[in-house]
């Protein structure tokens, strides 16, 4: 397995959201973690990322124990995060968002030109103030900010959110190629179903904290799998 977690609990403070969650992650799956709102999706993936404690169980990645590695250690090691809400830094341009990716994996300096194969408009505004662009431009930064490191997994937090239609059909069509294209594996937490279905190999189903359930997400196409595990 490339990453492995372990009986993992986790939350904030003394407050425990992630109950003993085990689950193991091959080399290149794309793995869409999915659930009604509130049920620890988000908490699950810092956990992983090393933005949350570890209060039990153990998370391994490559072999490696990285339980209670920092997250900018988890970094170092190939691990890319692309938060919900996206994360880049408004007030800095295209440019210097872009010069963040060297702290991922184990590139020295950031490779634009990796950011820009997969997302050109980035090369247009390099000068540009980060919170200038749209929501659908700034999600793009904030994916090529890790591509312009060296990322091997990347974990994304609901990707989708607030973004126009054909730029999420766009980064559906882009985590396929970071699978196929660059051998990436990919981690993510997402409410769209049509962009679970177009990009996922399976599904996790999480409610309460834990995994209840791997589906594939064709059985997602069924209404009442559908309302039963994402209540929609």
């Amino acid at each position: 397995m490339q990453l492995q977690i372990s009986d993992l609990r986790s939350g904030y403070g003394t407050v425990r959201i992630i109950n003993d969650v085990s689950v193991g992650i091959k080399p290149g799956e794309i793995v869409a973690v999915i659930g009604r709102n509130g049920v620890g999706k988000t908490t699950l993936i810092k956990a992983i990322m090393g933005a949350l404690p570890c209060m039990s169980g153990s998370i391994t990645y490559r072999d490696n124990d990285i339980t209670n590695l920092s997250a900018a250690g988890r970094a170092r090691l190939g691990i890319g995060y692309v938060p919900q809400g996206r994360g880049i830094f408004t007030r800095m341009t295209v440019a210097a968002n872009l010069t963040l990716g060297s702290g991922v994996g184990s590139a020295v300096a950031p490779d634009w030109k990796r950011a820009f194969s997969f997302f050109p408009i980035l090369e247009k505004r390099l000068p540009q103030l980060a919170g200038s662009m749209s929501g659908g431009e700034q999600q793009q930064l904030a994916i090529g900010r890790i591509l312009a490191g060296r990322p091997e997994i990347i974990l994304f937090d609901e990707p989708s959110e607030g973004i126009q239609p054909n730029i999420v059909q766009e980064i559906g069509t882009i985590i396929r190629r970071l699978r196929d294209e660059e051998g990436l594996t990919i981690m993510i937490v997402e409410q769209n179903l049509q962009l679970i279905r177009s990009v996922a190999d399976y599904c996790l189903v999480m409610d309460k904290g834990q995994i209840i359930a791997r589906i594939s997400p064709g059985e997602l196409e069924d209404p009442e799998v559908a309302q039963r595990y994402l209540a929609i």
